[in-house]
């Protein structure tokens, strides 16, 4: 099998797919890991696909040269899974004339689209907890740029580093019209791994409206479908699977684990995270802190015109507890026994690598079926401490 990065370290950024004009390239999702494959009665070695490619052809990287945490203001901020502060860029950037690309949820899968109209900009809001699919994206880029539009990329740090080579070969005078932002990145898992998790809980990915992965410093799965209003899969309380899979590093792809773009070198012009460990009162932090790192004097630009509510940082605190911007993810010692066991079931195989934390959640869920206790209100938080 002849690829286009070295095997089973592909990000799944979809470049090389959208580069390749002869159609020459799929991606294989083997739930584990990804691979960009090179069909070769198709292919006719012209390099496009291993020049777009974030692993083979390396982005520059800059380091920070400003950082703040801080928050939109409330109507924005409290739709938002953290302190709002994409939002709000994204909202300046289209009041200014710009579009907007990024990635959203439509019909069962998470995909990208660009926009110029403020009304359809709520559809890009809210994380992510699972890959993503770009394919597509990167030409529609182009074309904006090339029409003399500016254009505010949103993705993740290997997505970035694919729409900065696929502009490669555009004069500079255009690329200067496109500004990216990265979003710090834990890793992410195949979308194969989320749907069938919702369908062993009975929810039929395609029907659903929207899903959320948390809200603010509650983590917890939660979809809605068609008209309907939010439902965790879960009772309240109860940490579903699904995000203990994702918060323990368990179920990524093998190519995060290794990520070149984990570091404090950044790819784009502004990163984007939580400011956790942030040493404002507890009521902000319950609304969401968004911490901010600009790499470029257009990225500092950016934020300070966003209307975000600017606040210094202990940027050693963020660094201790963000550590995507000092190295990858770890994978655990039970990650190969959850995927030897995935093609019985998600929940068998979580119950194999995490038995503890799966028969107390499970013991949990049944006492509160069974109205033995009560389905409880708090929240379930991902907590950091520090040393």
């Amino acid at each position: 099998m002849r690829t286009v990065c070295k095997q089973d370290l592909c990000t799944g950024c979809m470049a090389c797919v959208g580069k390749c004009k002869k159609e020459a390239i799929s991606i294989q999702d083997t739930v584990s890991a990804y691979n960009a494959v090179i069909d070769e009665s198709k292919c006719v070695s012209c390099g496009a696909c291993e020049r777009v490619c974030p692993n083979n052809h390396k982005v520059n990287l800059n380091e920070p040269i400003y950082w703040k945490e801080g928050w939109a203001p409330d109507s924005i901020r409290s739709k938002a899974s953290s302190g709002g502060a994409a939002s709000a860029m994204m909202e300046y950037f289209v009041n200014d004339g710009g579009y907007v690309a990024a990635c959203l949820f439509r019909n069962g899968e998470f995909v990208f689209d660009i926009t110029n109209k403020k009304e359809e900009l709520g559809h890009f809001v809210g994380s992510k907890y699972v890959k993503s699919n770009p394919v597509g994206i990167y030409d529609k880029v182009v074309e904006k740029l090339k029409n003399g539009n500016s254009v505010l990329f949103i993705g993740l740090p290997c997505q970035v580093a694919a729409v900065k080579n696929y502009m490669l070969a555009m004069p500079n005078n255009i690329r200067e019209n496109l500004y990216t932002v990265d979003l710090i990145c834990h890793g992410s898992p195949s979308p194969k791994i989320l749907k069938l998790a919702l369908y062993e809980k009975g929810i039929d990915i395609l029907q659903l409206k929207e899903i959320r992965f948390r809200n603010k410093t509650n983590f917890g799965l939660s979809s809605r479908d068609e008209g309907g209003e939010y439902k965790t899969i879960v009772p309240a309380g109860v940490q579903d699977m699904y995000t203990h899979a994702f918060l323990t590093s368990l179920d990524y792809t093998e190519n995060c684990y290794s990520c070149r773009y984990a570091t404090w070198g950044r790819v784009s012009d502004v990163t984007l995270g939580d400011s956790w460990g942030s040493n404002q009162i507890d009521r902000e932090q319950e609304k969401g802190i968004s911490l901010v790192l600009c790499q470029t004097t257009k990225g500092v630009t950016l934020i300070q015109n966003s209307g975000i509510k600017l606040e210094e940082v202990d940027i050693e605190k963020a660094l201790e507890a963000n550590h995507q911007l000092r190295h990858p993810s770890i994978a655990p010692e039970t990650r190969e026994m959850f995927f030897a066991n995935l093609s019985k079931g998600f929940y068998k195989a979580i119950s194999k690598s995490a038995p503890k934390v799966y028969y107390k959640q499970k013991l949990k869920e049944g006492l509160i079926k069974f109205k033995i206790i009560r389905e409880k209100t708090y929240k379930i938080e991902y907590k950091i401490s520090f040393k």
